[in-house]
């Protein structure tokens, strides 16, 4: 056989081989897959994969994207490449259980239709079609989920919001949310009246009450809700512990000063109204320890209407109910990661942590750098604002408003299982007996991992904190909060596991750290400098107001000034021109190292890459010529 012939046969062969290879291991091969970017973006977690194994039922999702709209964006355009090699990735682990569609909806489509009947939400772009960038999930009994719009600015939650999606629909009953609390708003099964948080959770949740004298937590118990308990007795505090131990998921906001309970908010009569809730002794063996003080925040006061004492109502700053914006929320927690408004907390306290060995706490929600202790008792009263100002000794913050527990907890009860106290009444005892129930085996340690959110209030359940009365309007974000973390907590331990993912758009950290270094180098003098410029505008204004009365129309502004007020006004002048002028400066320095970071960058970006090929090019031209001579 001749070479020629020999080389076309190999190759005809190579060919066939690497096609058919192709063939046979594509399905075997599918899922595999290395990850070699920093944050694992294209690596599924534990919680995921294990959730797709076990699928009871197959699951169907249809990606909805405008792709000739969406072209246009290059935000939305590179997302929605991210949402689709993430489907695809979770159907290399599901398998034949998740079925994958893509829809392109044209107007006045009947694919435009479906997507508008499932509840996807069309975005108007300026132009003549709406972009529609959504999720539609649905399982074999017919039940539909959406995500309405798969914003960019939520990458770091894709994962969990889909495998909460899929979850959802695989296990369609409502998780079992049963609530002990004292305020009234927390009453009832959130079909009638109560909090809008409560109304809303019994859209998602299916709400169970414990009364003050329970003796028993239900078994069917997916995540226990305890907002500002009343005074509980040593046995109904072993049965939370236990049910911690067994199951490990609860939502806990606690109160040094409610505000709410003092009121009317209480389902106590007045003489019994506690405004203090600690859930001690389970809380501090657990390492968490509510403060004895109320915090207030001058820096994040939230503005709310006062009576002055001529009897009128103004806005004002209240210290005491913290308004805490985005930067004081955690960017990693998936509950407080796509927040886009303010948590406002009424008189709440913190949280000192002492930890016991095999458990962390992260926090969620904190204070500013320089918040201040209130006396619990003074704050639960109505202290106006200017009371808390003349109260108000700031202390080195930030202060932990919410957070979370994970890890392995031991007991808060070691000596074991606690008994039953029975009433005198022998018919009543055994109505107890009964209720409580067959006595499960007492748990020295937690039987699993345990998530608990911790909150430093419980005030912020009230509707007045986050809903505009004149307009209906949510102003803040308490009630996602609260609905978050309940449908984190009750999405099962797999969904449990999943936190928010690293972002693929990297950060410029250099830029960041620059920018800190620059801001703590310059803030305090901007500060002061800010102060005075503030005062000296307020004596000026003084000074010009004094002849507003005179003259024809306000005549000479500076006639009924003295000399010595004349020269007075003449250097506040000066001084707001030079203060000024020295502000600008700041500002100028703040910016000076990140904009020669800036053009050092363009220069290398832009002629790095040619100068590189010029001193290569030069390199091999004169090695070239070397070896010719």
């Amino acid at each position: 056989m001749s070479g020629r012939r020999y080389l076309i046969i190999s190759s005809v062969l190579c060919v066939l081989i690497f096609g058919l290879g192709n063939l046979l291991l594509q399905p075997r091969m599918n899922s595999a897959r290395m990850d070699f970017t920093e944050g694992k973006l294209y690596t599924l977690a534990d919680g995921t994969k294990n959730t797709l194994r076990d699928l009871a039922e197959p699951v169907e999702l249809t990606f909805v994207y405008t792709r000739r709209v969406g072209q246009d964006y290059p935000a939305i355009r590179a997302y929605a490449d991210r949402v689709r090699e993430l489907l695809q990735a979770y159907k290399g682990v599901a398998g034949g259980s998740l079925i994958i569609r893509e829809i392109d909806p044209t107007p006045f489509s009947s694919a435009e239709d479906e997507v508008i009947d499932a509840g996807i939400t069309a975005l108007e772009t300026g132009g003549t079609d709406p972009l529609y960038f959504g999720l539609i999930g649905r399982n074999r009994v017919d039940d539909v989920r959406v995500i309405p719009f798969l914003s960019p600015d939520s990458e770091s939650t894709i994962e969990y919001d889909l495998t909460r999606l899929i979850t959802r629909l695989d296990k369609p009953d409502p998780p079992v949310v049963t609530v002990l609390s004292s305020l009234r708003g927390m009453q009832g099964d959130g079909r009638g009246e109560g909090y809008f948080i409560l109304r809303e959770a019994a859209n998602t949740f299916q709400i169970q009450q414990l009364t003050p004298e329970f003796v028993k937590i239900p078994e069917n118990t997916d995540v226990l809700f305890i907002a500002h308990p009343p005074e509980l007795n040593e046995f109904q505090l072993y049965l939370i512990d236990q049910y911690l131990m067994r199951n490990g998921r609860a939502l806990i906001l606690l109160d040094p000063a409610s505000k709410v309970s003092a009121g009317s908010g209480s389902i106590f009569d007045v003489n019994e109204k506690r405004t203090r809730s600690d859930l001690a002794p389970i809380a501090s063996a657990y390492g968490v320890v509510l403060s004895d003080d109320a915090i207030a925040d001058v820096a994040h006061a939230l503005v709310v209407p006062v009576q002055t004492d001529d009897g009128r109502v103004a806005d004002m700053e209240q210290p005491l109910f913290i308004s805490t914006t985005r930067a004081l929320m955690s960017n990693l927690d998936v509950i407080t990661s796509d927040l886009s408004r303010t948590l406002n907390f009424g008189a709440a306290g913190a949280f000192s942590i002492d930890l016991q060995d095999g458990t962390e706490f992260t926090p969620m929600v904190v204070t500013g750098d320089n918040p201040a202790l209130i006396d619990a008792e003074r704050a639960a009263r109505d202290m106006s604002p200017g009371e808390v100002l003349q109260a108000y000794e700031a202390t080195t913050g930030p202060f932990v408003l919410a957070g979370r527990l994970t890890g392995a907890i031991k007991t808060a009860f070691p000596g074991g299982r606690v008994p039953l106290e029975l009433p005198d009444d022998p018919v009543m005892a055994e109505l107890e007996i009964a209720a409580a129930g067959e006595a499960l085996p007492h748990l020295s340690e937690a039987a699993g991992p345990v998530d608990i959110i911790w909150v430093a209030d419980a005030d912020l359940l009230d509707d007045g904190f986050f809903i505009n009365i004149n307009t209906n309007q949510l102003i803040a974000d308490n009630a996602t909060f609260v609905l978050n973390a309940l449908d984190n907590l009750g999405g099962g331990a797999e969904l449990l596991t999943l936190r928010s993912r690293a972002p693929s758009l990297r950060p410029m950290t250099m830029v960041e750290e620059m920018r800190s270094d620059a801001q703590r180098r310059f803030q305090a003098e901007e500060t002061r400098l800010t102060g005075q410029l503030e005062a000296a505008q307020t004596r000026m204004d003084e000074l010009r107001q004094r002849d507003d009365t005179g003259g024809f129309f306000g005549g000479d502004l500076e006639a009924d000034l003295t000399a010595e007020e004349r020269a007075e006004l003449a250097g506040l002048r000066l001084e707001i021109a030079e203060i000024r002028d020295r502000l600008r400066g700041i500002e100028r320095d703040f910016r000076r190292d990140i904009d020669g970071l800036e053009r050092t960058l363009k220069v290398v970006n832009i002629w790095g890459g040619p100068f590189a090929v010029l001193l290569i090019g030069l390199f091999v031209w004169r090695r070239q010529k070397r070896l010719e001579s």
